[in-house]
């Protein structure tokens, strides 16, 4: 038995000696890879040779859109982001002396990945080397090599933050400024190896960018796809024998696409892309499908293009149909011809134009409706095409020249048939492959009616949707209406208005709970009154104010930590007093609201005041006045910290009116206030509008809140209501108003 225990015993000594033996390994493996971590410095300074600055050809001809690289192999294989270099479009690359670098290919490329792998002439090249994959820890110092803004051979140092997946794809965040011109540039640890490229920055923050890890650049060169330079300049390009571009932009071809992008080099961005086929004698017919990537711009159809300046344009632009005469490089050379919005063009999806050009006149089509029949004829002959303006990004399809295009269209019975078709189909979890059967023999009519149906329900559950939206806020108006409206008439009913109060808190959280919809109200009520209590439990029975306020102090910003909103002052969530209450933090009012209610409850006497740019509380000790600063931890201030925080520095500009105490109707008005401004700069109209319903909650009365109401609510699609509100300045007659603009307002909003 003793041997027995004797070698159980030697088993975990072994291992134990084994265990240290190999924590010593480690040690000195760690040790000796933490002597080989360089500084900034040295790695800038080693690491500089391996850069290349990448450069785009603009359609002036110039170098431009400087991008970076990075060398992989000394026999001229570098690389880059697929964006830097772009598809079909001349790019130079030089190192980092800027001595230019002869590019004869593209050794790789994943579009998917954002991943270029270039090949250039050269044998002598200073390569980094590529780190393993998933080798590189959360936390662990970087250092990102670039050429942000054109600034050649920069560094900067950063954290990496973590492996986040982007689009379907596998992406590095990095804590560090990411800048244009930072694109394809290496992210390399403390050793000089690369782990990452650089992709993108965030429009959110200036030190957060995005980089592609090394995993698909190493699954790229096992196995490359290698192009001459020659073949991948004539990528996407159009053939010459078809197209010729006129003043710029970017005319690309994917199949049997036309794409265009950027602005023109013409006036007001124009570009022309001119067809180079037979045109048929008149009468003809040319056609497209044309979709804008937005509706603001412009794209379609030219006809009788001298292949420069003069040319007709019919095209739609801001959900109008236009037909345009050309006849000269600027806007003083151009008529509008005619410019209407028009029932039969789709927002947002594909539409098909068509000019009919005969003798004596133009007759122009929208989804084979007619839209106009033109007898202008200031130009009388020339080349069809394609045409955009601005900045418009448009995918034109099925571009067609001839004597007589077949509009392939059903009669009226018939869609009436393929639509009740359409109707009768049972849902998608019962619906018989035979089903399909009645739509075959027109299947691009029936597409079409398929998609307007669906274009149809999607309408329909955004309206659904907004008023889903409108119950919530009108609930929320309503209960801040009664909320308010009992404040008001108990003070209207009392004698002592000092005696009479409104719940603040209460009042706050209704607000929040415009857009935080699952705000339990009561239990953040309840939560107030612990609050009241915790604090109350620390003070004697006969306890001062002062002895109060401190104690107060204490409790929300020593033992709570609640604290002003700094970093990010401007986010909604600081004007919520239910996330004040769970994050403890806020924006000045909110603040100042917790702290003057939870002083009221203690029994101080307290008021807050709305100086201009900020809100601060006041606490009346008998005949003194002692101004508190509750964003900035209860710090009390003196008179001339008050009129330097109101005037910005400049107390010369103070007046006495900015002490004058907010009464609640002011504060809850201020706190919408903010939320209103923050909605209006991110052009939030839906938010806008709700926030105006409780403002009006507040006071109907308001005539600036009520005309920004209409406005918005007309602007949101809410036509009637928008009329609504304008009656009411008709009924009533604000002497501040125009009411001859009011009528003329609603006769608009009533077409």
């Amino acid at each position: 038995m003793a041997s027995i225990q004797f070698r159980l015993f030697l088993l975990p000594t072994a291992l134990l000696a084994y265990s240290v033996l190999f924590a010593a390994d480690i040690r000195q493996a760690l040790a000796e890879e933490s002597a080989d971590a360089k500084s900034v410095e040295q790695l800038t300074t080693e690491l500089k040779p391996s850069l290349v600055t990448i450069s785009t050809k603009g359609r002036d001809g110039k170098y431009q859109g400087v991008g970076t690289g990075f060398v992989i192999d000394a026999d001229g294989l570098i690389v880059t982001n697929l964006h830097v270099i772009g598809d079909s479009r001349e790019f130079r690359i030089e190192d980092s002396e800027g001595g230019e670098l002869k590019v004869t290919g593209i050794h790789a490329s994943d579009r998917t990945m954002d991943l270029a792998i270039i090949q250039v002439q050269a044998d002598a090249l200073k390569p980094l080397p590529l780190g393993d994959i998933n080798s590189l820890a959360q936390g662990a110092p970087i250092i990102v090599m670039g050429n942000p803004h054109g600034l050649r051979n920069s560094v900067v140092a950063g954290v990496n933050s973590g492996i986040r997946e982007i689009d379907g794809r596998k992406m590095m965040q990095l804590a560090i400024p990411i800048e244009p011109g930072n694109s394809g540039g290496p992210v390399l640890d403390m050793y000089g190896r690369v782990h990452g490229i650089v992709t993108m920055k965030s429009l959110v923050t200036a030190n957060l960018g995005f980089a592609v890890d090394i995993a698909p650049l190493k699954a790229l060169l096992d196995s490359p796809n290698p192009v001459s330079i020659d073949k991948w300049l004539t990528i996407g390009s159009l053939d010459p024998r078809d197209w010729k571009p006129v003043f710029g932009a970017q005319w690309k071809q994917r199949g049997g696409r036309i794409l265009v992008g950027g602005a023109g080099a013409g006036f007001a961005g124009r570009s022309l892309c001119l067809y180079q086929g037979d045109v048929p004698e008149i009468p003809y017919e040319i056609q497209v499908r044309v979709k804008l990537d937005d509706e603001k711009g412009a794209a379609g159809l030219v006809f009788f293009s001298d292949g420069r300046n003069k040319h007709y344009g019919f095209y739609p632009t801001n959900n109008k149909v236009r037909f345009t005469l050309f006849e000269g490089s600027s806007v003083f050379t151009w008529t509008v011809l005619y410019d209407q919005p028009f029932d039969g063009y789709q927002a947002g999806e594909f539409n098909t134009l068509k000019a009919r050009i005969e003798e004596d006149r133009f007759k122009l089509y929208v989804n084979g409706q007619l839209v106009l029949e033109s007898t202008n004829r200031n130009l009388t002959g020339g080349t069809p095409g394609l045409a955009k303006f601005r900045e418009t990004a448009a995918d034109f399809r099925n571009f067609q020249v001839a004597k007589k295009i077949d509009a392939a269209t059903l009669s009226e019975a018939e869609r009436n048939e393929l639509s009740e078709a359409i109707t009768a189909i049972p849902p998608l979890a019962d619906l018989q492959p035979d089903a399909l059967s009645p739509f075959l023999d027109s299947p691009i009519e029936s597409r079409a009616i398929l998609h307007a149906e669906a274009k149809r329900l999607e309408q329909k559950l955004a309206e659904l949707k907004k008023l889903d939206a409108d119950v919530h806020t009108a609930a929320v108006a309503q209960e801040m209406k009664r909320h308010f409206g009992a404040y008001e008439k108990q003070l209207s009913e009392q004698e002592d208005k000092q005696a009479v109060s409104l719940d603040l808190i209460n009042a706050a959280l209704i607000i929040a709970s415009v857009d935080e919809q699952d705000i339990n109200i009561e239990a953040y009520l309840r939560q107030v009154e612990r609050m009241v209590g915790d604090i109350r439990s620390q003070l004697a029975d006969n306890a001062s104010p002062d002895e109060v306020r401190k104690a107060l102090n204490h409790y929300l910003f020593e033992d709570n930590g609640f604290h002003g909103a700094r970093f990010d002052y401007y986010h909604r969530a600081n004007s919520y007093m239910n996330r004040l209450l769970d994050d403890r933090e806020g924006l000045p009012i909110t603040l100042s609201v917790l702290y003057m209610e939870l002083g009221k409850r203690l029994g101080l006497q307290i008021d807050g005041v709305g100086i201009p740019g900020h809100f601060i509380v006041r606490q009346r000790i008998d005949d003194e006045m002692l101004y508190i600063d509750p964003f900035d931890e209860g710090k009390e201030l003196s008179m001339d910290e008050v009129k330097n925080l109101a005037t910005g520095d400049r107390p010369d500009r103070f007046d006495e009116r900015f002490l004058e105490t907010a009464s609640p109707k002011n504060i809850l008005m201020r706190m919408l206030n903010n939320l209103l401004g923050l909605a209006q700069d991110e052009e939030d109209k839906e938010g806008m509008l709700r926030y105006l319903e409780v403002l009006m909650a507040l006071d109907e009365t308001h005539v600036q809140n009520r005309g920004m109401r209409a406005i918005v609510r007309f602007e949101t699609g809410r036509k009637q209501a928008a009329i609504n509100d304008l009656d009411y300045f008709l009924d009533t007659r604000p002497p501040e108003l125009d009411l001859n603009q009011i009528q003329q307002m609603r006769d608009y909003f009533s077409q």
